[in-house]
């Protein structure tokens, strides 16, 4: 029995129209301060990882959009950009080990950038109908474990009241989106919907059913949800 994907990208992607119904709320009464526009592509440059449902989406729309030697050029960027965030995550741990607190290494990987890998020479987003929620909201004011954020171009001011959207809150949503689909996966993975990756590591991922977890029974049959489709 095929596992129809289109239920959980429906759901994910109801978040991601909420998302920008946020972000226009906010941009509509603070437009002195929301700055994006076309070409600017300073969100396309912050570190950031994905749930299991939206690395999966964002993988299957650009494995749908992109093939031959354009697709063959993304990966190549894909890598490259995998390689820089690998550094830069083990020079976390390292810190870590050496007793940083988590405040100081997430404050200092906030000031690290790496190019997105769907960032064009135009500076526009090769897949922008399906990018992340989290470059949906970049530009208004975001609350992170409690702590407040913003684009470093835009014009809120510190100290100020603004509407504030809680990512916290929207992960959860995603992550309850994740469990729902290993369950129905009968992945051997229980961790699965845990995992978070950059968004090279989910344009680089083969997201099959040796990665997903998903086992035959002794019989040697496959169980539901082994042949993915959307």
């Amino acid at each position: 029995m095929d596992l129809n994907l289109n239920p959980f990208f429906k759901k994910y992607e109801n978040i991601s129209a909420a998302a920008d119904t946020l972000f226009n709320r906010v941009k509509n009464k603070h437009p002195e301060c929301v700055k994006c526009e076309i070409g600017c592509c300073d969100c396309c440059y912050a570190l950031f990882d994905l749930t299991l449902i939206e690395a999966i989406f964002i993988n299957h729309h650009f494995n749908q959009k992109f093939e031959g030697k354009r697709k063959d050029t993304l990966i190549e960027k894909a890598n490259d950009a995998d390689r820089s965030i690998y550094k830069i995550k083990k020079n976390a741990y390292k810190a870590s080990q050496e007793g940083k607190t988590e405040l100081e290494i997430l404050t200092d990987i906030a000031g690290k950038r790496v190019r997105c890998p769907l960032l064009n020479d135009q500076n526009k987003c090769d897949i922008y109908e399906f990018r992340p929620i989290t470059c949906r909201l970049y530009g208004i004011p975001a609350a992170i474990n409690g702590e407040g954020h913003t684009c470093g171009k835009s014009g809120f001011k510190k100290g100020n009241p603004y509407p504030t959207v809680n990512i916290d809150r929207i992960y959860q949503k995603l992550y309850e989106i994740s469990n729902e689909l290993v369950r129905e996966l009968k992945s051997k993975y229980t961790k699965l919907s845990e995992v978070l990756v950059p968004i090279s590591m989910a344009l680089l991922t083969d997201y099959n059913e040796t990665y997903l977890g998903i086992k035959q029974d002794s019989k040697g049959e496959t169980p539901p949800g082994s042949n993915i489709s959307a």
